[in-house]
């Protein structure tokens, strides 16, 4: 059953905010270099954020910064002047911001398929979502830092992928995130792979270049997927991926 039951206790945040979050619109330009997002999971700000990031199949380095975090927030304050999140840098064009609104609204001017309509935050159903998770990816929990950046394949509406960004956030561990977001809205890709392979249902073809990116590194198509080029390791499964970040990165009081 792995993370079956703190899934179902993950899905409510994903239903407030209307699935957002989860389908790619097609057509936008890509970054050469990977953005740089400073955040934290249990932010209503940066939820808006990462469903854009989403939403425009964007990469990112994440730099979690939760409370009583002291890893990455003071490199957020030498940044931008204030240890606040979200901030984003662009390496690219050379612009850095605070405020998710001019965030979303820059990505969507610079990313975004032509003509696309930025979403509204809709402030009130991201802290509604943010309620319902309670102190779940809040507050830091020791950890050691990982030498090499992890490598994290989710996009924002997955309850189970939700389960292992909150353990990052909580033990400030810098992550590539590459998002998979929905190709398409069809009723199949919503259907996950336990109960495709059960019903036997036809995979959808992969329709964004990260799930293609996803298949051939992973031989299918699943999310969460964690890589660790620190230790060569490579996972499936929410419950597998926060036991080995705990066991790997965790102080033993947060075991």
């Amino acid at each position: 059953m792995g993370n079956l039951v703190k899934a179902l206790k993950a899905l409510p945040p994903s239903i407030v905010r209307a699935a957002r979050g989860s389908v790619v619109k097609h057509g936008g330009k890509k970054p050469k270099k990977l953005l740089e997002l400073y955040e934290a999971e249990y932010c209503p700000y940066c939820r808006y954020v990462r469903e854009a990031l989403t939403e425009l199949d964007l990469d990112a380095v994440i730099y979690p910064v939760p409370k009583k975090g002291t890893r990455f927030r003071s490199k957020v304050e030498k940044l931008g002047g204030k240890g606040t999140v979200p901030f984003l840098r662009d390496p690219n064009t050379g612009e850095q911001m605070y405020d998710s609104e001019a965030i979303v609204k820059y990505l969507y001017a610079t990313y975004g398929p032509k003509g696309a309509k930025v979403p509204a935050r809709v402030l009130r159903t991201s802290v509604m979502a943010t309620a319902m998770r309670g102190t779940h990816g809040m507050f830091v929990k020791p950890s050691l830092a990982a030498v090499k950046r992890l490598e994290l394949y989710s996009f924002e509406s997955s309850p189970y992928c939700r389960l292992v960004r909150e353990t990052l956030c909580e033990l400030e561990i810098p992550y590539v995130l590459h998002n998979v977001g929905k190709g398409s809205a069809i009723p199949v890709a919503w259907v996950t792979p336990a109960a495709r392979s059960f019903l036997k249902l036809k995979d959808p073809t992969p329709l964004t270049q990260n799930r293609q990116k996803l298949l051939a590194r992973g031989q299918r198509v699943q999310v969460p997927y964690l890589i660790d080029p620190n230790t060569g390791s490579a996972l499936f499964e929410s419950a597998e991926i926060q036991r080995y970040l705990r066991e790997t990165y965790g102080n033993t009081k947060s075991r």
